[in-house]
């Protein structure tokens, strides 16, 4: 096989192959690697690799015995641990970090044969809807390296979107997966909470926000990675109940009757909206009409302004109990020099909120997402941007050197209910790109990214769909509709698969 055959193949076509003995798990880890080498150096989507190890386990992988034996695929380096490998959460503190075990979800992927092949940047801690981690620098998009993969699973988005990968992992806290699956021209799919736990004894990330799962290039390989990690957990902090179906088979299915689907292009936090973004929406919306189905805009009812606010103070209290965390690992105080400055304030606009305000916070989660089961008693979907713009350039949304010193004096000086408006404020120019996805996360609702859209810049942007919890079968059947429509954009317009002849 060569290289421009590789990029046209998603995770399913390439176990495939292996199994019919068309390619090897040797030559498919060896033409990854061809393909890393020959694109991570402009785009430094990588923090690190284990090719020799991925080769010694192709090698001596039972290829009838596991559903994907021999594909490669890469983990986000966070929470996605590996033994015997870094996982340095994109944080300078956490450079010189060995995994000691697979995380549970990591096991699972492996057994199901996948080579893991390395771990892909994210931003310090996950926290920034791009990623450009002082510790190992921006990483870039593939459709134009001036600009952000968005985060925070942006470097597992670039590796896929550049053909080093056909799937990887990634996870998402308020829109991590599909962020950059919009910036990216990618499938992005958050699973309700409790689908894929990572626990035992780690279930409660960001209390309930936070989920890991994949990014992928095409519906099934998402489809068929929920086949693969949909678990009920006894040990997990949140559970939903197994779909008893196939999602693969599931997917190819017809709806039973015509959808009743809402939809908006206005910000929930009133921030502006590009007409990139409504174009997406309104292409979409017109093709659902198109279909037979009654689609109308309607606002969903939930406070956006007041839910990023209790956001963000989830956010500063996590924040400040694993720097706690990391203090008392470390047996020292941790400063201002050791994180970057969103981790910072983070976790010094933690250290002044009560427990009363933190779980006053988590019940508006609550009554969100009651506010969204009752709007889905009327409506099968809700559609909204994925992203309000395209991606922004690198740098942008990265402080200056000096900005970050004034925040860093700023929030010492203040009372606690001062600093969340200040956390607020430094978060704004990142939310006004990213305002939609959040609220999945803390309703627990399923939510994707479709990749519809290119501007005249040539940069992809998609819609979201969100539904009720445990419908992921019935979005991923309206993906796998909209993946063989005109709508879908397809990968042979990224400039690094321009010659591959790729079918979409």
């Amino acid at each position: 096989m060569d290289l421009n055959t590789y990029l046209t193949l998603d995770a399913t076509d390439m176990a495939r192959l292996i199994k019919e003995k068309e390619v090897s798990p040797r030559e498919l880890v060896n033409l990854s690697f061809q393909q890393l080498d020959k694109v991570n150096p402009s785009l430094n989507a990588i923090t690190h690799t284990r090719k020799e190890k991925a080769l010694a386990e192709a090698d001596k992988i039972d290829i009838d015995s596991h559903p994907f034996a021999g594909v490669p695929i890469l983990l986000k380096d966070i929470s996605q641990s590996l033994e015997g490998e870094p996982l340095t959460s994109g944080s300078k503190l956490m450079k010189d970090v060995i995994s000691d075990h697979d995380s549970n979800l990591v096991k699972k992927i492996r057994g199901a044969g996948f080579l893991a092949t390395g771990h892909t940047t994210t931003p310090e801690f996950a926290l920034k809807n791009i990623t450009e981690a002082e510790l190992h620098g921006p990483t870039r998009n593939p459709w134009n390296p001036d600009y952000s993969p968005g985060g925070s699973s942006g470097g597992s988005a670039a590796a896929i979107a550049s053909g080093i990968v056909p799937i990887a992992g990634a996870s998402d806290g308020g829109g991590s997966i599909r962020i950059p699956a919009s910036f990216s021209g990618l499938f992005g799919l958050k699973p309700t909470r409790g689908k894929t736990p990572v626990g035992p004894g780690v279930g409660r990330q960001w209390q309930g926000a936070s989920i890991d799962f994949v990014l992928s290039r095409s519906v099934r390989d998402s489809a068929a990675m929920l086949d693969l990690l949909q678990v009920v957990q006894p040990a997990a902090a949140f559970q939903t109940p197994l779909f008893d179906g196939k999602y693969t088979e599931e997917m190819k299915r017809d709806f039973n009757k015509p959808l009743r689907i809402a939809y908006t292009t206005t910000s929930p936090v009133g921030t502006p909206v590009s007409e990139d973004a409504k174009a997406a929406v309104e292409k979409t919306v017109k093709w659902l009409e198109e279909q037979g189905h009654h689609v109308e805009e309607q606002d969903n009812g939930v406070d956006g302004i007041q839910l990023m606010k209790n956001y963000f103070l989830m956010n500063s209290g996590e924040v400040s109990t694993v720097v706690s965390q990391m203090e008392q690992a470390m047996g020292r105080v941790i400063t201002a020099d050791d994180l970057e400055i969103e981790t910072w304030l983070l976790n010094v606009a933690g250290r002044s909120v009560s427990a009363t305000e933190f779980s006053q916070s988590l019940g508006s989660w609550d009554t969100a997402a009651e506010q969204m089961a009752i709007f889905h008693e009327t409506y099968d979907f809700y559609i909204t941007p994925a992203s309000a713009f395209t991606a922004p350039k690198i740098g942008e949304l990265t402080h200056t050197t000096s900005e970050q010193a004034a925040l860093r004096e700023q929030i010492q000086s203040i009372d606690k209910a001062k600093q969340q408006e200040l956390i607020y404020d430094m978060f704004l120019p990142s939310l006004t790109y990213t305002p939609f996805t959040q609220l999945a996360n803390l309703t627990g609702q399923p939510g994707v990214s479709l990749p519809v859209h290119l501007s005249k810049e040539g940069l992809p942007l998609g819609v979201q769909v969100m539904a009720t919890k445990g419908l992921e079968h019935q979005l991923l059947k309206l993906a796998h509709q909209i993946e063989e429509s005109k709508l879908w954009v397809s990968m042979s317009e990224n400039p690094y698969f321009k010659n591959t002849n790729l079918v979409k």
